[in-house]
């Protein structure tokens, strides 16, 4: 939910879990299938893992491991960076089964009863966005106001503020870089013109290389 809380809970997996069986990664169901004290709750599956270890993948529509023959690129699948290369990689299927220890979930919708140290309780974000275009999202700014009153700041144990660098931050200071860096540029293309014009055949120079070197006075 929109607190930030999370807890786990602990459930008797053979018969209360049983009701979740068959169901795939991002489908919703109704919390009634957990227990009454669930009732008009929607939870939604976000995750979970196996007895071993293996964590559920999206895509592969198995309920148990399987071996795929994996290129590198992909996701949560370790392998070496060889171009031509694929390898063998056990990943755990997308369907909810026995053979899980854990599934994450999700609250989609708030129901009758309030549950204990989640809905209940409230963990105000201690970290905010850092690049400047999101925490103009976040806070609804427009490009005129200034994004350094806005940064989430976090208080240190000497009760000092800590601001993180804004990032992506355009400042007087960064266009008249950019302007020096542009004109560095066409003056390095302006006299690589210069250098292989054919007005260069009209002053005295000399061919270096296929490269023509006028001679200055």
């Amino acid at each position: 939910p929109g607190n930030n809380s999370q807890r786990c809970f602990t459930f008797d997996w053979p018969v209360e879990i049983r009701n979740l069986y068959g169901k795939r990664l991002g489908n919703e169901f109704d919390g009634i299938l957990l227990g009454p004290q669930y009732e008009g709750y929607i939870f939604k599956i976000v995750g979970g893992n196996d007895r071993i270890g293996f964590c559920m993948r999206q895509g592969i529509l198995t309920a148990g491991r399987v071996k795929l023959l994996a290129k590198p690129g992909i996701k949560s699948l370790k392998l070496k960076k060889c171009k031509y290369q694929r390898i063998r990689r056990t990943a755990r299927g997308c369907i909810v089964g026995k053979d899980l220890s854990s599934i994450s979930l999700e609250i989609v919708k708030h129901g009758i009863h309030p549950i204990q140290g989640v809905t209940d309780t409230s963990h105000p974000k201690t970290l905010g966005p850092k690049r400047a275009s999101k925490i103009r999202k976040m806070f609804s700014l427009s490009k005129e106001d200034d994004v350094k009153k806005f940064v989430v700041r976090k208080k240190t144990q000497s009760g000092k503020e800590k601001a993180p660098k804004i990032q992506r931050l355009v400042t007087s200071t960064r266009i008249q870089r950019k302007k020096t860096i542009q004109k560095k540029k066409e003056q390095k293309l302006n006299d690589c013109l210069s250098y292989t014009s054919d007005a260069a055949d009209d002053t005295p120079c000399v061919d270096v290389g296929g490269r023509r070197n006028i001679k200055t006075k």
